[in-house]
């Protein structure tokens, strides 16, 4: 079999992995959709996206419709032709006129397993649920959120330390190796055929607010450490403490200590943390940020801050 005409859509730094192996593969992307340009920084001034940066760096042609559903959106998509059309977090739905273009379909690249976590946040829920494991789901698309059949997975385990940042980074390079592998089969004539989501079982991962990431001193400790992992590098896990905010970057739950809820514990004899309890046990905090103050270790803060020790 030849070389497959292909399609990429993407536009965050999660895509650039599957991008990037497609364009070292025999089946180099003739287009690449992303998303329009946005303004960043003070000034707003518009910043290409990463995967429109690879795009260009490669030669390939870049197409940024702000929306693929008005009539000729598609146009320049179907002078393509395209064997597949692939998508790894594009942010764009693809209306039924795109799915049925390729002559095999199209397909997604989910991070998580499917149907557990559809929607725009399943690396953030995963820890925030306390899943043991998560994954990447390569699904043959249709016109719902993530609702189409399995054409292969691949599952990682969770570590409990493990912030959804560098969750995302492991994830992004196994969805690079899962769409690989499906190539090769689809070539080969070896790919499964795909199977039903199972809709009893599907959970919803929605779009984060910062007000998310607010951290509740009534709860548990063990779920506030998963929401600081859940919520680094972005919004990143919030609160007050001793009357003074800070951002948490970095933290775990403790279950020996005990207190008032939102109560900073001093006197535990640790150099290296900030004690807070919670509704149950404390969370031992490790890295933390005040407003208009750098990000600092728990313990240049208890160096500068004896009285919180």
């Amino acid at each position: 079999m030849k070389p497959l005409k292909t399609v990429f859509a993407g536009t965050p730094e999660f895509a650039v992995p599957a991008l990037s192996a497609l364009i070292e593969s025999e089946h180099k992307p003739l287009a690449v959709l992303t998303q329009p340009d946005r303004g960043a920084g003070r000034g707003r001034k518009l910043r290409f996206g990463p995967v429109k940066q690879l795009a260009m760096d490669a030669g390939i042609e870049v197409l940024q419709p702000p929306s693929l559903r008005p009539a000729g959106s598609e146009d320049a998509l179907a002078e393509i032709k395209p064997d597949l059309l692939i998508t790894a977090a594009y942010g764009l739905l693809l209306p039924p006129k795109v799915l049925e273009l390729p002559a095999h379909g199209c397909w997604n690249l989910h991070a998580s397993l499917l149907p557990r976590w559809r929607g725009a946040s399943p690396i953030n829920q995963a820890i925030l649920a306390g899943d043991e494991e998560t994954g990447i789901s390569l699904m043959q698309m249709d016109v719902g959120l993530d609702t189409g059949p399995v054409l292969l997975q691949a599952a990682t385990p969770i570590d409990d330390v493990e912030s959804a940042g560098e969750l995302h980074d492991r994830l992004a390079q196994m969805a690079a190796s899962v769409l690989l592998s499906a190539l090769d089969q689809l070539v080969s004539g070896s790919l499964p055929a795909a199977s039903p989501q199972n809709e009893a079982l599907a959970t919803h991962a929605p779009l984060i607010d910062k007000a998310d990431a607010r951290l509740d001193w009534t709860r548990p400790a063990d779920q506030l450490a998963r929401q600081v992992r859940a919520y680094n590098p972005w919004p990143i896990a919030f609160g007050e403490i001793a009357g003074q905010p800070c951002r948490v970057f970095r933290a775990a739950p403790r279950s020996e200590l005990a207190g008032r809820p939102g109560e900073l514990l001093r006197g535990t004899g640790q150099k290296d943390r900030i004690s807070v309890a919670c509704g149950q046990g404390a969370l031992d905090i490790f890295e933390l940020q005040a407003p208009n103050r750098k990000r600092v270790s728990a313990r240049d803060w208890l160096n500068a801050h004896p009285d919180w020790a």
